[in-house]
């Protein structure tokens, strides 16, 4: 696991040593303390890195999965094969579809392997900025400022350093930044075909000619999107091109139905469940200001205790979640709110 510049320079024990007084020239003293400080931060960072990747490891496989995602097997491993192709996707659907939780599952599939010591997560959002992902200038303590580097600079350095090793770099809510802000350089690096050393940019705040940057080949980045937000900005045409973007639905089917039994719902409640919000999303979709954006997803759903009352469970996911969701949606129709309601309930 590398170790980097300004992780060195703002270690105190270090703040002596003549590379970080005066750093002109190629040849410095190193005193055989500062080797020693030096030599520890390096084998802790590697024994860190290396229990994080081999301890307590479970195999994958999709097919086996228990706990697997509401998606035929086929449409998961079309999703999987894209992804090693393209590698920059985008699942995009209604809320509550499972977006964020097959994103890992499809990183598992491809590792054959629980492994979340390859995986990151950060979400988007309105105030997120291109020195959060990639790097910047931040203050110290000593009210100076210095170079960091953002999660995702930091994690191209742990998939370049193991480049047997597939990485994945997951991006919930992606809409919500300002994408072209964010990426900067990434929407020309990012690109399954520029993905090595040949196609490295000098990156905006790159100190000298030859700091330059890429993204490694095993590195896969995976995108969430919201679809029913329409107060967020269209993704950038430029960066859509890089990215595949595969339309996850709400499926109430067999899988699901199995699912809710296991948690301990009669059958009869379960089919309750599942015909009426089936028949609700219908409606939506067939709403010509709503679409299949604003479905409603399965999550609502996974949260029930076993031994708790399913009645007064149904009752209160209807009238605390649901209720208000379609007031807003259907903010001027409260006729077809109030009869939607009536379904539901028994």
């Amino acid at each position: 696991m590398p170790v980097h510049w300004n992780e060195l320079k703002n270690n105190p024990t270090l703040q002596e040593c003549e590379v970080f007084i005066n750093n002109q020239g190629s040849l410095f003293k190193l005193t055989e303390d500062e080797y020693d400080i030096i030599r520890e931060i390096i084998d802790e960072k590697n024994i860190a890195t290396e229990k994080l990747q081999s301890s307590g490891l479970k195999k994958y496989r999709f097919s086996e999965d228990a706990d697997k995602p509401f998606i035929s097997e086929n449409d998961f491993k079309r999703t999987v094969d894209l992804l090693k192709r393209k590698k920059n996707i985008i699942l995009q659907g209604p809320p509550g579809v499972g977006k964020t939780f097959i994103a890992r599952k499809l990183a598992y599939e491809i590792m054959q392997e629980v492994k979340d010591a390859n995986i990151e997560m950060v979400q988007f959002h309105q105030s997120y900025s291109y020195e959060d992902f990639i790097q910047g200038l931040r203050p110290t303590k000593k009210g100076s400022f210095d170079l960091k580097e953002g999660v995702f600079y930091l994690f191209c350095t742990r998939a370049l350093a193991h480049p047997d090793r597939p990485f994945f770099f997951i991006i919930d809510e992606i809409n919500r930044g300002n994408l072209s802000k964010i990426f900067g350089e990434l929407m020309m690096l990012i690109e399954s075909d520029k993905r090595h050393e040949k196609y490295a940019l000098k990156l905006t705040y790159a100190e000298n000619e030859k700091d330059r940057f890429y993204v490694p080949e095993n590195l896969y980045i995976i995108g969430t999107m919201n679809t029913a937000d329409r107060s967020l900005a269209i993704v950038d045409y430029a960066l859509r091109r890089r990215f595949a973007f595969i339309t996850l639905q709400p499926d109430y089917g067999d899988n699901f139905r199995s699912f809710l039994k296991g948690k301990g719902i009669t059958a009869p409640m379960v089919e309750h469940i599942c015909s009426s919000i089936a028949k609700l999303n219908d409606r939506i979709k067939e709403d010509i200001n709503l679409g299949e954006g604003f479905q409603i997803g399965h999550s609502y759903f996974c949260n029930y205790s076993t031994n708790e009352d399913e009645g007064h469970w149904w009752s209160d996911i209807i009238n605390y979640e649901l209720k208000p969701l379609l007031e807003e949606i259907w903010f001027d129709e409260s006729a077809k709110v109030t009869d939607v309601l009536k379904q539901l309930s028994r």
